[in-house]
């Protein structure tokens, strides 16, 4: 399976800069690239630690921002405050939000099927 990349624009008061998001259903929160959330003024809300793939424990920064996915609107998500050597990513969380999931096979975002419990 090939890499899936969808392109979004972050919104943070009067401020907005278009984004190209690598899909990763393996990853929890949205991430932004340190020019990116720096671009837009984001400050830290908070910090987490993170574990990587291989097992590496790491700490970011956290916020909030607006995000907005042409075709799906736009909603408030949390974002992770990325370093220089992070990528973009379009996390589980905020594909939550929008009501979207990682379609593998035909490699697309598509609507879910929530369920009300």
């Amino acid at each position: 399976m090939g890499l899936i990349y969808v392109d979004g624009i972050v919104k943070y008061g009067l401020k907005s800069v278009k984004v190209r998001f690598l899909v990763d259903s393996g990853a929890t929160y949205t991430v932004l690239t340190k020019d990116v959330w720096e671009e837009l003024g984001l400050k830290p809300l908070g910090e987490m630690e993170f574990i990587l793939a291989d097992g590496t424990v790491i700490k970011r920064f956290i916020s909030e921002a607006i995000l907005e996915l042409p075709g799906y609107g736009e909603r408030h998500t949390p974002v992770v405050l990325g370093e220089k050597e992070d990528e973009n990513l379009l996390g589980i969380v905020t594909l939550e939000i929008f009501g979207l999931i990682l379609d593998p096979f035909k490699r697309v975002l598509r609507p879910i099927r929530a369920l009300m419990k």
